[in-house]
């Protein structure tokens, strides 16, 4: 039994060496490392609500490419992530107890409820095995403790607010360093087979050539796309002008799934667009990437102001809406068989490729919620299941804003299924591409084919009912929109609201 001082290092939603406090914190204090992974079997379960599948299979194809990354880069630095199969509680009382020379155990905080329960139980053993807990805050582009509010709780309710109070009072710390290499494992400590899908008792998914986020998951290849959509491509500096596009793998940064497992750090992704801004252009493009980060940071604090009512049917205004439960209806929904083009393209992408459009989850969202009427949380969880992006935060964040019971400064915001179409897809050539059965209906007309005649329908061997769905629901100002014809050729640049102009440099903090 060794008296060495080993650190183990709980990674979750943190799988990079580059800006992260735990391994820089273990490197400075330890003789041994551990890098600890585990596949918590929960995460293997069904959903709180509707028991649908918690981790799909887009998702977890990306994790396990991401663990396999982050062990090959720790391998390059003298280490290798350990790995575990199982409660990550249980994962480190096994190795305390096996190694005996563990001092610490170092981890990420993180900000709902089930990720919480896994510190509270870590901190628990910790505690009875007399080993310190080393906590660190690295989720989000601000640092929690240098957020202009005393409190938390003073957190605005809308983000223009909280964006204006970060931009003005708050600074964005510089990058922990990248080690070189790592301090090494214990001596003759496993580090354990990375599972296969089978393993985990999960089904694999096929790569579909349309997909709009033909990528891999891991660290290094994070770091490749920033370098080719910044510095080889110059994509950065177009970004809100394309932002909207459905096709284009390049139409839009495509980090979110990296973010989202901690492949890339939000501050590394600020940092090289401000060099960026330095090096070559600074423009409303380079800022909205800042910005669309900053709508990630305030739903993470957003969920630490509210906790599990992020979670609850009624949402963070305690609002009392007849949600309807109609699985036949939520069953037409996800598998796209609405007979609305639009939504249902945007679902078989979804279920096809685990990925689609930020402009496309407002529209399928705002149609489940305000045309259906179904229950928000199972959008949410069908979300949960199939989105390789999948963000506790951002996810439900986004679906009570959808609701009308999150953050939206709006009353009753509620989109326009045709009018959304016709400006995003003004040609018809996404809904083509995903709904081959209507490739026969030529422009924008695809977009609403049970207005069309029988005998342009018969033209285009399009059968209504047979071949596609007729509309299991229509809204009556989807008509306003039927007869004009799109002002555009391309998907408008038009998102969220913000700023017209590209507001003073956000200031950095310098150690």
């Amino acid at each position: 039994m060794s008296t060495s001082r080993t650190v183990v290092c709980l990674l979750r939603n943190d799988l990079r060496v580059h800006d992260n406090e735990v391994f820089h914190w273990a490197q400075k204090n330890a003789e041994y490392i551990v890098p600890l992974y585990c596949f918590d079997p929960r995460h293997y379960k069904g959903t709180h609500n509707y028991n649908l599948p918690q981790t799909g299979p887009f998702r977890l194809r990306f994790l396990l490419q991401s663990v396999r990354d982050l062990r090959n880069t720790l391998i390059n630095k003298g280490s290798t992530l350990v790995v575990r199969h199982g409660k990550p509680e249980d994962a480190v009382a096994g190795l305390i107890k096996q190694l005996g020379s563990v001092s610490v155990v170092a981890f990420h905080e993180e900000v709902t409820s089930e990720e919480l329960d896994v510190e509270k139980k870590v901190k628990d053993i910790c505690a009875q095995m007399k080993v310190r807990v080393q906590t660190c805050w690295g989720l989000t582009l601000y640092h929690r403790d240098d957020l202009p509010f005393n409190h938390t709780a003073r957190l605005p309710d809308v983000y223009t607010q909280f964006r204006k109070a970060v931009e003005t009072q708050s600074s964005i710390r510089p990058l922990f360093p990248t080690p070189g290499q790592l301090k090494p494992l214990p001596p003759e400590l496993e580090e354990g087979a990375i599972p296969t899908v089978e393993d985990l008792q999960q089904t694999g998914c096929e790569t579909d050539p349309r997909s709009a986020f033909p990528c891999s998951g891991g660290e290094s290849q994070a770091l490749h796309r920033l370098q080719h959509y910044f510095w080889d491509t110059d994509a950065v500096a177009t970004y809100k002008e394309t932002r909207n596009g459905l096709i284009s793998v390049d139409c839009s940064t495509k980090f979110a799934p990296w973010l989202a497992m901690g492949c890339i750090s939000p501050r590394y992704i600020y940092h090289q667009i401000k060099q960026y801004e330095r090096e070559r252009t600074a423009n409303q493009s380079t800022y909205w990437v800042i910005f669309e980060l900053l709508w990630r940071d305030y739903f993470k604090f957003v969920a630490v102001k509210y906790g599990s009512r992020m979670f609850q049917i009624k949402g963070l205004q305690d609002k009392s809406i007849p949600w309807k439960v109609d699985m036949k209806l939520f069953d037409a929904w996800k598998e796209g068989r609405t007979g609305v083009p639009f939504v249902d393209a945007t679902m078989r992408q979804l279920a096809m490729t685990g990925f689609m459009s930020n402009r496309g989850r407002q529209n399928v969202a705002s149609f489940l919620t305000k045309d259906l009427g179904l229950d928000w949380r199972l959008g949410a969880e069908w979300f949960e299941c199939l989105l390789i992006d999948y963000d506790v935060c951002s996810n439900y964040g986004n679906w009570l804003y959808s609701a009308g019971i999150g953050n939206d400064p709006r009353e009753n915001r509620k989109f326009n299924m045709i009018k959304q179409a016709l400006e995003y897809d003004s040609n018809g050539d996404y809904v083509r591409k995903w709904l081959p059965e209507l490739q026969g209906i030529v422009g924008a007309d695809v977009h609403m084919p049970w207005t069309l005649s029988s005998a342009a329908l018969s033209h285009a061997h399009v059968s209504l009912g047979e071949s596609y769905p007729t509309p299991i629901v229509t809204a009556p100002e989807w008509s306003r929109h039927f007869n004009k014809k799109p002002s555009c050729t391309g998907p408008s640049a038009r998102g969220k609201k913000g700023p017209s102009h590209t507001p003073k440099q956000h200031r950095d903090k310098h150690n």
